[in-house]
């Protein structure tokens, strides 16, 4: 069965480049995460899909020690930090070469379909972990004093 993509989700074509703001980069990591786990028939699609969002997490890579940049800290600024709640907390730069090397395996489609379907399970995971840990808040806005 073939996936049917329409305008809202083809993701194919979506654009990005080095240019793009990490949090962007981190949304576009996390619906080709979200679409990979949907697409269970479509072999083409998930090795496209495997494809873009090996290009995406490596465009990723590069900005995860640098400094933020002044108008993205609005978003990472909210009134209360949530409380953390993983378990399973490998730093950024992990998370990432985690996810790329699960990309390059499922690329290289060798396995059984179990454990294909598995892995890309773990992937997909790992690819939301990482991408809401980068769109996490980071910052507390200021309280006014009274």
């Amino acid at each position: 069965m073939a996936t049917i993509l329409n305008s809202d989700c083809d993701l194919l074509t979506l654009p990005y480049s080095a240019a793009t703001d990490f949090l962007d980069l981190a949304d576009i990591c996390d619906r080709f995460a979200e679409t990979l786990m949907e697409c269970d028939d479509d072999d083409i699609y998930k090795m496209a899909l495997l494809g873009r969002l090996s290009a995406c997490l490596a465009l990723l890579a590069p900005t995860l020690n640098g400094p933020i940049p002044p108008h993205l800290i609005d978003r990472l600024t909210v009134e209360t930090l949530p409380a953390p709640q993983q378990f399973f907390e490998p730093d950024p730069e992990s998370l990432c070469e985690y996810s790329q090397t699960l990309t390059q395996v499922l690329c290289q489609q060798t396995l059984q379909p179990e454990t294909e379907k598995t892995l890309r399970g773990l992937l997909c995971e790992l690819v939301w972990m990482f991408a809401a840990d980068m769109k996490a808040p980071r910052w507390e806005a200021e309280k006014a004093v009274r």
